[in-house]
Parts: structure tokens; sequence; C-alpha cells
């Protein structure tokens, strides 16, 4: 057999299912057939060996390996015929760098101005049925999308994250261009660790900064406040002097006239994060200047919403120290709870929705960022419906449940397991997250049916216990330092990933289909 042989009895099967090719020592080998891809006389595949994913390189018998940077265990020769021999290499860090070196496409980039979706891969197997997800979808796709504060729940590093990026990216053959995003940067040392790991989108998250209480403030106490604030050309008199007695058309027909009030506390409450985000910005563009990357901010986690002018002081005092953003994430009006669907007035979120839009368009054009995206149905209906703009929609933790609601239907024990888990821990990780479920109205796993156990899934009480305690889950330890649940999941998974792909897909594509243009 030859290697057009091997790519021919693949492709002329069916692109969207794996294709036994061949098998020995009792072992089947399963190719992803988009994945097949030929670089210098050699063909690289992805397949599955008893659940097990690896690289696998083919070559002509009588021809040394190209890369001999690969760490592999060769095939018993003749499995691919005389005339062929292969190699099987783990899908690990350093085999990760390799691919990305010969095939480029499985680098991320920059996505740049134009309708993007990000998806958090919590356990990292989601990413390729994420890619399926997207066929006849415009929205480009970030697919390693982390926070530190995810990353430290669930004990990944930055390079595991985007590695898995890179493996679904080659495992679906996506040439279209990824994205990575280091998600919710506070620090210099943040943006450190993601740089390093060759992250391309970096969102800043100066929630430190804002001081909410200056809502509450009168205008004699925000003057007070303001002297504390002060430093370089960001003074009192400076901002007043910018901003007070004038007005502001961001639309044709709306037009901003900032009182002297809302100045005093717009500067009391952002002006610590202008300056943050500057020293951020700065340090990320001068310290990685080969780096290609571009920059998000995140005002969404504070205490009431983002006015249309705070977000003009904000855009417009970046704008003026060269502070180019491709997204901004306000805090809008309603609650955007993890894991259901939007609360609050529809009508209010248009018009407000329409108001950023207007003024992101006056600076360049930068994405309105959805935040806490997952599953705001509701949201993705009345933005499609605008049918201007550019917009970024951040998802994870809904691919986690989707992740728990295919156990649900082949393993329920384990779900069950995991289900009284999370009701125990509830209470205590929510404390960092926004959601309202009351534990009473979530079934203790003696009292569910394998059938309302599924139906769980669908249930907004149910959901927010199962997605904030991701964390607890993936990273318990028996006394012997073993994970209770997180192998456990993976190796379900793994072995149901035909259904577990299908949930995905018909997921997001309930995300994604409001947005087609």
């Amino acid at each position: 057999m030859t290697i057009q042989q091997i790519i021919s009895s693949v492709v002329e099967s069916n692109l969207d299912s794996k294709k036994v090719i061949y098998g020995y020592n009792g072992n089947k080998i399963s190719v992803y057939p988009r994945s097949l891809r030929m670089f210098e006389n050699e063909l690289y595949f992805i397949g599955k060996e008893q659940n097990k994913k690896y690289l696998y390189i083919l070559t002509e018998e009588n021809r040394a390996f190209k890369n001999p940077e690969f760490k592999g265990t060769s095939v018993p020769k003749g499995v691919f015929g005389f005339n062929l021999k292969a190699m099987r290499i783990e899908m690990n860090h350093d085999s990760a760098i390799l691919i990305k070196q010969i095939f480029p496409f499985t680098n991320p980039v920059v996505i740049g101005k134009v309708d993007s979706f990000g998806f958090g891969d919590r356990l990292g197997i989601a990413n390729p049925a994420h890619i399926q997800a997207l066929e006849g979808s415009h929205m480009k796709p970030i697919l390693a999308q982390q926070s530190i504060r995810e990353l430290e729940r669930t004990k990944r590093t930055a390079d595991e994250v985007l590695d898995a990026a890179v493996w679904a990216v080659f495992q679906e053959g996506y040439t279209k261009g990824y994205g990575a995003d280091a998600d919710h940067l506070k620090t210099i040392d943040d943006i450190d660790r993601m740089a390093n790991a060759g992250y391309t989108m970096f969102t800043f998250d100066p929630s430190a900064y804002v001081i909410n209480e200056a809502a509450k403030m009168n205008e004699r106490e925000l003057k007070e406040y303001s002297s504390n604030l002060e430093s370089g050309e960001f003074t009192l008199n400076e901002i007043l002097s910018r901003y007070s007695n004038q007005s502001f058309r961001i639309d044709k027909d709306v037009t901003l006239h900032p009182s002297e009030h809302e100045i005093l506390s717009a500067f009391v409450k952002y002006v610590g994060v202008i300056k943050h985000v500057i020293t951020l910005y700065r340090y990320l563009k001068d310290k990685y200047k080969s780096l290609n990357s571009e920059v998000e901010l995140s005002v969404d986690e504070t205490d009431v919403p983002t006015s249309p002018f705070e977000h003009f002081f904000i855009a417009n005092e970046l704008n003026r120290q060269n502070v180019e953003l491709v997204s901004l994430a306000p805090r809008f009006i309603g609650d955007f709870e993890k894991g259901i669907d939007y609360k609050g007035n529809i009508k209010e979120f248009v018009n407000e929705y329409k108001q950023h839009l207007s003024i992101s368009k006056i600076y360049g054009g930068y994405k309105i960022s959805i935040h806490s995206g997952s599953d705001k149905f509701s949201i993705y209906n009345a933005i499609g419906k605008i049918g201007s703009g550019i917009v970024h929609v951040k998802t994870a933790g809904t691919s986690y449940l989707e992740a728990l609601r295919t156990i649900a239907a082949v393993e329920p024990e384990l779900i069950k397991e995991i289900l009284d888990f999370a009701r125990e821990h509830y209470l205590q990780e929510r404390n960092s997250y926004h959601v309202s479920a009351d534990l009473n109205k979530v079934p203790a796993a003696q009292d569910c049916s394998n059938y309302q156990l599924l139906e769980l899934f669908n249930d907004d009480n149910a959901r927010q216990v199962f997605h904030v305690t991701f964390g607890k889950v993936l990273t318990a330890q028996d006394t012997n330092g073993r994970y209770i649940f997180r192998d456990r999941i993976k190796k379900c998974l793994e072995e149901n990933e035909e259904l577990h792909y299908e949930n995905l897909i018909k997921h997001f594509r309930r995300h994604l289909d409001p947005f087609k243009k």
C-alpha cells in the first residue's frame, strides 16, 4: 500500500467519521480523516487506539524520518504494507511545538476586528466539536481561552490549554485561523505567563482599580476622593477641561451632555482603571514586540452598569494614550449570570447596547464583548437582529456542562457522585461568581431517576450548581493523591466521543446561529 492509497481509502469513506484503516496486536486504529496532512513526502495524521489519541507519521521504508525531534515508538513492520514505516507519537507539549513549526495553520493568530466567538475548553477535549459547530458560521473562533482564575482552579497550565487547541485544529484540519485568549489578566506577571506560552489576545481585567463607591458619593466627596487619584496628566482640572460643558455626539440620534457630577464620578470610578490598563498595554507592547497581539478591556465585573458616558470617557482617555482595543466588555444592564439565559429587559438592553456600539465606532470600531456569554440566547437573538457592528461572545462553563450532560446519559452513577459533591461545595464555590441558584431546588442524587438526571441540565438552579463547582470537581483527590473525578470524566468522554461532540455541536449552533449574516 502506498501513502496515496492510504489517503484515498480514508478520504473516500466519510470526512465526518473516523476510519479504521488497520489493526495489530488485537488493537484497531481509527483515523481522523480531516487530520491527514502531507509534509515532504511524509503523511501525518491523528489516530485513536484503545480510546487514546496519538500522532502518526508515515514514510517510505527506505527513507529516514524528516524530523528526528519527534520522539515516539515504531509501528510494527508491515502494518501499512512492507514498503512503508510508521511512528506513533504522544500528543504532548513537545510534539505540539513541532507540529506548529511544520504546519503553521496550527498556530494561534490575531483575529482582529471581526465577529468572533470564545470557546472555553476546561477539559481540553471539546475544541474539535467547537470547530465542527462553526460550520456555516462567519464567526472567527478563540479556541484557547482560559482565565488565570480558571487555570488555578483546574490546575492546568497556559501551555496545556494552547496545546489542546493546537491538536484540535490539526485533528479537524481547520485552516481559517483561531485566536488564543489570555483571559482576565490583572498583573504584568499574568502577561508574562501567557505571552511566553504564545497567546495572541490579552484580556485586561482592571476590576481591582474600579471605585464602585463613586456611585454613592456626592459632589464634595467625589472632589475630595479625586485628589488621591491624581497623577501626571490625569488631574481633575485636566479632565474637567476636556469634558465639562461639552456635548459629544455618538450617533445621529444620541448626544452625551455629561454633568459635572457625572464627570467627577467617572473620574473617581475609572481613572485608576485607565492608568492600570495603560501600564499593562505598554508593558505588553514594549516587552513582547515580536508577538503579534490584540487587547480586550473588561470592565464588566463592576457593581453597576457601565453608562454610555463612562464608556466614552474610558475609550477617549485610552485613545489619547494610543491604547488600541480590539474589544471592550462593558457591564450591561440586567443580569449576566453563569450558565443561564439573560435576566432583564431586552428592550432596555438593546437600547444600551446600541449606544455602546456607537461609541466603539468612534474609536476604531472595536468589538463589543459579551462576557458570561454562555446560554444568553435571548441576547444573541437581539444582537443578531440589530445587524450592525461587530461582537465578541465569550463562553466557558457551558462546554463543561455539555460534558456532564453526556456523562449523565451514559454513566448515571458517575454523574450522581458529581451531583452530590457539587451540592456539598456550591455555597463555598459560588462566592467568586455571579449566580443565584437555590440549592434547595437542586435534588440529591438519591432522589433522581436517570431521566431526572438528564433534566437537571435544563434547570437553571442545577446548571449553576454544576457550573461553579468545576474547579473542585476536576481537582478533588483522595487520600492517595488520585483524582476522584477528573480521570473518570475524561475516560467516559473519550469512550463516548461521538455523543459528546454531538451534544456540543447542537448546543453551540444555538449560540452561533442567531449571528448569521
